[in-house]
């Protein structure tokens, strides 16, 4: 690491994840008994700045909670996590983000989101935080917010010369080049890589050349996660292909939150895109071997360590 953490600006959504493991997801229509029961912080946004934080970075997360018991707790846990939470507003008129999970015996999952105060996240949310923006080494977004708050963003980062990552999901078809082609790191898993490129999605798709396709849009730095499959990093030079770390997955519902945040602080730190895209791996695998979103996220002396478990997951 050296010697002072880079500076992370991250914007987006914090939620309450209510979690229900089942043996399987239900159909649409049908419903499924389940057994463990439990909540979690959650919120891609919060997920990356926690990410970000624990795997070295000095991070500000700015971003909107309800004024209710949910909302607290999520400051508190991010407080906990190392994060600056002077940007994140209590939200008076909304309530706090909710998403609701299940998770099946192997660890996929299935999610739906109630916004909540995420919705509410505004133009002059990212004025307030224009000064940290200004002094950061990076701003890291998704799309759990308003898009043209994060067009918004993007533009004041771009202004002071800041590296602008996303994470575009959820894709929404939310997307365009113009939009893209401000971006300096995109990190879409497969299915967000085929909404960008308007192709329909099937497993078999030619990935190689989807990441070459979406570097040429962007001009600058792609990362395509491919599950257990590992991830593809495309920029000028070419395309090359970063296998997943092998670990017993219980739980994959933060995995690509925490390979964004880990991806970034690597970048940051001075580590070629190959090297980030390694680092990142080897933190979203551990992820996967422990429940719930932010709880799962590891500390850097983890990461740094050796992954012994056989079987990853990132999405």
């Amino acid at each position: 690491m050296p010697s002072s953490p880079s500076r992370i600006v991250v914007i987006g959504s914090a939620n309450m994840d209510l979690v229900v493991k089942a043996e399987r997801l239900p159909e649409p229509g049908e419903t499924v008994l389940g057994g463990h029961f439990f909540t979690a912080a959650g919120g891609k946004g919060a997920n990356q700045a926690v990410a970000a934080s624990r795997l070295g970075g000095s991070v500000h997360f700015a971003g909107r909670v309800g004024a209710d018991a949910f909302g607290s707790e999520l400051r508190a846990g991010l407080s906990a996590a190392g994060v600056d939470v002077s940007l994140l507003v209590a939200d008076g008129d909304h309530a706090t983000g909710v998403a609701l999970i299940g998770i099946d015996a192997i660890g996929r999952n299935s999610i739906i989101v109630a916004p909540g105060a995420n919705g509410a996240v505004s133009p002059a949310d990212i004025d307030a935080a224009s000064e940290v923006i200004a002094a950061a080494d990076c701003l890291l977004m998704q799309l759990e917010i308003p898009a043209d708050t994060v067009k918004y963003a993007m533009a004041v980062a771009r202004r002071h010369g800041v590296m602008v990552a996303l994470n575009p999901a959820p894709i929404g078809g939310l997307m365009s080049a113009q939009w893209i082609r401000q971006v300096d790191l995109l990190t879409p898993n497969e299915r967000e890589a085929a909404a960008l490129l308007d192709v329909p999605y099937s497993e078999d798709l030619p990935w190689h050349e989807m990441a070459a396709e979406l570097q040429r849009q962007t001009g600058n730095s792609v990362v395509i996660t491919l599950g257990a499959a590992g991830c593809l990093a495309a920029q000028a030079s070419g395309v090359e292909r970063i296998p997943a770390e092998q670990v017993v997955a219980a739980d994959t519902t933060a995995a690509g939150d925490c390979f964004s945040g880990a991806l970034v602080v690597a970048l940051t730190e001075g580590m070629s895109l190959l090297d980030a895209c390694r680092f990142a791996s080897k933190a979203a695998a551990i992820s996967t071997t422990r429940l719930g979103a932010q709880a799962s996220i590891p500390t850097r002396a983890e990461t740094d360590g050796k992954v012994h478990d056989p079987k990853a997951v990132v999405d």
